[in-house]
């Protein structure tokens, strides 16, 4: 897995309708338009989790991102050292699906995301994940799997961490 952490002051997702999208709604299912009615979802203080899944990536992955990034200290106490977690400051999480994260820019001018998750597999993992980063006692909110978002943050510091679970060998 791989995980950006951006700690910011604020954040939000914003998701237009299918019928805003353009997508012709009566020809479809609507258990296949899983972002058929708009959506907005916002946090304070906390971090924007932008979040990539491979097809190896299991439970050890989401277990371990989620205790690290739990117990993470990168906000400022009274000395102004990075010492207090998103608990001590009451933090919340906007967790959203990246996958390209994955992507390959090694030749060509268009990326591959041969090396991302299968899409089953991938939200899955996104979701226990988040589920984990709840069970941590954090407050999630999500963007929606696979649908066109628009992402507003105040990134705070800034503060910018990557997470590959694949450097530390997991």
């Amino acid at each position: 897995m791989k995980v950006i952490l951006q700690r910011v002051s604020r954040a939000s997702v914003d998701i237009e309708s299918a019928e805003m999208q353009g997508i012709d709604v009566h020809n479809v299912d609507a258990e296949d338009l899983p972002d058929a009615q708009p959506y907005h979802a916002a946090i304070g203080a906390g971090y924007v989790l932008l979040v990539g899944v491979a097809d190896g990536d299991g439970e050890r992955e989401v277990a371990w991102l989620a205790h690290k990034i739990s117990r993470l200290r990168v906000f400022e106490d009274e000395q102004g050292k990075m010492n207090r977690s998103i608990h001590d400051v009451n933090g919340q999480v906007l967790s959203i699906s990246q996958f390209t994260l994955f992507a390959d820019v090694k030749r060509g001018n268009r990326p591959s995301f041969v090396t991302a998750g299968k899409p089953e597999h991938a939200k899955t993992v996104w979701l226990a994940f988040n589920e984990a980063l709840r069970v941590e006692g954090l407050t999630v909110q999500e963007g929606r799997f696979g649908a066109h978002m628009q992402i507003a943050l105040v990134n705070d510091g800034p503060v910018t961490i990557v997470f590959d679970t694949n450097e530390i060998g997991l």
